[in-house]
């Protein structure tokens, strides 16, 4: 059984999904559609999403489910690893992981985490510093950065 909600964020709505026992996918969404479900997981997930977003909270404790590769789910479980506030690159991962040459990899992988924000796929970015890809928009990628740095005393590349 699924379950759906919608979240409006200072970046615009959130879709919310989740099984009867997990998170399964926080994704920006450009509209809310009107059917909204009620479930425990959901309440949750809102209320941790809220707490992000107001600066007082910094790590989530949510059940989260996604299906993929166990490549994709050791990148996954990699950035949860990351500390609010900063960031870590593709290249940092593929080490993490024991695949130092996987960097391409890592960033596909990246790029199909559908629990964004909760496990943090905004936190990586490129070995230059520079901020690339991100599923829901490099401005909100930059603004989620942005959010965490301001909400941290010490600003610095994160070393995994």
């Amino acid at each position: 059984m699924n379950f759906v909600t919608y979240f409006y964020s200072p970046l615009g709505w959130i879709e919310i999904k989740a099984s009867i026992d997990a998170v399964t996918s926080v994704i920006f969404c450009d509209e809310r559609n009107d059917s909204r479900d009620d479930s425990p997981i959901l309440s949750e997930c809102v209320r941790q999403l809220s707490e992000y977003f107001d600066g007082s909270r910094k790590s989530f404790d949510l059940p989260v489910q996604q299906h993929g590769t166990d490549f994709q789910q050791s990148v996954w479980n990699s950035l949860t690893d990351i500390p609010f506030g900063k960031t870590v690159s593709y290249a940092d991962i593929a080490k993490k992981i024991n695949n130092p040459k996987s960097v391409r990899a890592v960033g596909a992988a990246n790029g199909k985490n559908k629990v964004w924000i909760i496990i943090p796929c905004h936190r990586v970015i490129g070995s230059d510093g520079s901020l690339t890809g991100y599923a829901g928009g490099l401005e909100r990628k930059k603004w989620l950065l942005e959010h965490e740095k301001s909400k941290t005393s010490q600003n610095q590349f994160a070393r995994l």
